[in-house]
């Protein structure tokens, strides 16, 4: 196997965290030996990251732009290969998964469950002309559920990293990986996602995605350290959990796409914002105010991620914190997935950006993180603040609830514990 399709923890997660990240392997791999009941000898490992975005809430679906990145915290598993045509999952705190690789039919009692999501992702194998096989898996996670850290991408990745690496030699490209996590969680999972959450998971880095073509995206790494900006990227947990929201999820591309059929178009980016404006009377009547509004935001999104690309490349860290917070203004008031209808007395993102921006006391930029509507939301804070913006984040919402990230610079791999 090449070097390129395995790495250290050194590499992975940096030289200051290797002794605690080998003590988790370390753990996961008794765990497993435990749960198997057989030696653990021979297993292999590996791990996707959860992601952040950080430009472009919900343009991807539309064939947008985005800017998102892997994160440092990460979905592992240690694994056996078996010949019984079976795939054994058993991830941490939750039930064992079982699948037969000869029986891919999608099943709606499966729809919203794990079991799913391998289906899936063995099916997107098969129909691309890939090797699959058996394996027994332990799983251990600690991308936060339902926080907007996409722990469904980073569990979806890691099977097509496993298959990958089990029955292709490591050599699927983490772009394919991507796309068939996102056949996953479309055709089998039932959730219309976009590809960002599967990308960034995939590919890992920061980097700036254009879906244009989404079968051949652009993807540009781009160099950033925001300590040398001092500041730190931050997520803030509000204990809301977004896992049972797929259908205010679902609305958002359905309206997008809506306004885009009527110019006899598949998706907003064959448009522009102009053709909007121009036949906005017809299209309020015809598709509802919101479906308007959900459109213009993603014309002016996807503009800033250019911006936020173009404000890092050239050191102006000023005006990209500052379109960081046109994001979150344009999601608030335009795209409107702070909260959702369904259930209106709920609106945690919306204390915990409130909260927030007091802290900040209008330095740092925050926004909503993710898809939205419960979940979290992101915040970039200046380190000389950092103390305090926790403590009054944790004042609210508990110990604990705001995680300072860094970038991880690699997506799925398979991991090595040697040095």
């Amino acid at each position: 196997m090449e070097k390129k399709f395995i790495h250290n923890l050194a590499e992975i997660y940096s030289e200051t965290a290797v002794e605690v990240q080998k003590a988790r392997y370390e753990k996961a791999i008794a765990s497993f030996g435990e749960f198997f009941g057989e030696d653990a000898d021979g297993v292999r490992l590996f791990s996707a990251p959860g992601r952040t975005e950080v430009g472009g809430n919900h343009t991807d679906h539309n064939h947008g732009k985005v800017l998102a990145a892997g994160v440092n915290l990460d979905v592992i598993a240690v694994v056996k290969p078996t010949d019984d045509g079976k795939i054994v999952i058993k991830s941490e705190g939750f039930p064992v998964d079982e699948i037969d690789i000869s029986d891919l039919k999608i099943l709606s009692s499966q729809k919203n469950t794990s079991a799913a999501l391998i289906k899936g992702v063995v099916a997107g194998f098969q129909n691309n002309g890939y090797s699959v096989g058996g394996f027994k898996a332990y799983t251990t996670s600690n991308v936060l559920k339902g926080s907007g850290l996409s722990s469904s991408a980073a569990f979806e990745v890691l099977v097509g990293t496993i298959l990958s690496g089990l029955y292709n030699g490591g050599a699927i490209n983490p772009i394919r990986i991507a796309q068939i996590a996102q056949y996953a969680e479309n055709v089998y999972f039932g959730k219309p996602s976009g590809l960002m959450d599967q990308m960034a998971c995939s590919v890992g880095g920061f980097v700036a995605i254009d879906f244009k073509d989404p079968s051949a995206p652009i993807i540009e790494n781009i160099n950033v350290d925001f300590a040398k900006y001092g500041h730190a990227l931050c997520i803030i947990d509000t204990n809301a959990d977004h896992a049972d929201l797929t259908d205010e999820y679902a609305a958002i591309p359905k309206e997008m796409k809506a306004i885009a059929e009527y110019f006899s178009a598949s998706v907003l980016r064959e448009i522009a914002r102009a053709d909007v404006i121009l036949n906005t009377a017809i299209l309020r009547q015809k598709y509802g105010d919101r479906a308007v509004l959900r459109a213009l935001h993603f014309f002016a999104e996807n503009n800033r991620v250019d911006k936020l690309v173009h404000s890092l490349k050239n050191d102006n860290f000023e005006a990209f914190l500052g379109s960081i917070n046109e994001s979150g203004n344009s999601s608030y008031k335009y795209l409107q997935n702070i909260f959702a209808v369904s259930d209106h007395t709920h609106q945690a993102v919306g204390i915990a950006l409130n909260i927030a921006e007091s802290a900040l006391s209008r330095k740092g930029a925050c926004r909503v993180h993710g898809g939205g509507f419960a979940g979290t939301i992101q915040a970039f804070v200046p380190l000389d603040m950092l103390q305090q913006f926790k403590l009054d984040i944790e004042k609210v919402f508990g110990a604990d609830s705001c995680h300072v990230l860094s970038i991880r610079p690699f997506g799925g791999t398979e991991v090595t514990l040697a040095e």
